[in-house]
């Protein structure tokens, strides 16, 4: 990828189909969704994903909106997350300006953002510091979002890519808790402690899931 932070994303040309709406028609369309924010954000979400499954390119949807598509509750936050090959960036940012989105490359060197419909789409080709793979997108789950078919990363991904990232500077257990209690059932803990290795600050939000019994305690024989 050789685009810069200042650098335009190429909007020239357009693809058949793809296309969301005219300048006027996507400002009535923003204008009519709903007060409601996290159904806003659902329906940006849709509209990416759709544009993407369209175009063939991998993906699958991360944050937030992946946790609600797995049964998590619909508090959403501010934007919408997708997952993306790093040699796929360029072509993903050309396809949706190409659909009439707006494409710009901030300063972090890690992802794109876009706007749809009012909505600020975040498309993230390192997550928790790593780039993100075909094997990461492979073990995507198809879920409705909103009615909506589209890949989803898997439970066990997202949490890891949710503790992979704390540090330091970062470590909002309270954030990540809700979405650790929605989805216990459905994660591979063991994968997960087994990925963030002796980090400590995913080791002591274990400790804390385990005093607060949302996991199970981790056994002798399988502590370090």
């Amino acid at each position: 990828m050789t685009q810069h932070a200042d650098d335009d994303v190429d909007r020239h040309g357009g693809v058949a189909g793809l296309r969301l709406a005219t300048e006027s028609a996507a400002d009535a369309l923003a204008s009519s969704l709903p007060v409601d924010r996290n159904q806003a954000i659902l329906e940006a979400a849709k509209q990416v994903g759709a544009i993407l499954k369209r175009e063939g390119h991998p993906f699958a949807l991360a944050g937030s909106v992946a946790v609600y598509a797995h049964g998590g509750a619909q508090n959403l936050q501010h934007d919408v997350d997708f997952a993306i090959l790093p040699e796929d960036a360029q072509a993903v940012a050309e396809t949706l300006s190409q659909a009439g989105l707006e494409v710009r490359t901030p300063p972090e060197d890690w992802l794109l953002k876009a706007d749809c419909m009012g909505q600020q789409v975040d498309l993230i080709f390192e997550l928790a510091h790593q780039p993100v793979t075909g094997e990461l997108l492979a073990r995507a789950d198809e879920l409705s979002v909103d009615s909506v078919l589209m890949p989803v990363l898997s439970p066990t991904d997202l949490l890891h890519s949710l503790l992979s990232a704390f540090s330091e500077h970062h470590c909002n257990f309270g954030a990540v808790l809700p979405i650790a209690r929605a989805l216990r059932e459905k994660v591979d803990w063991e994968a997960v402690r087994r990925d963030c290795g002796d980090a400590p600050m995913p080791d002591a939000f274990f400790y804390f899931l385990e005093r607060l019994k949302v996991i199970e305690p981790r056994t002798t024989e399988g502590r370090p």
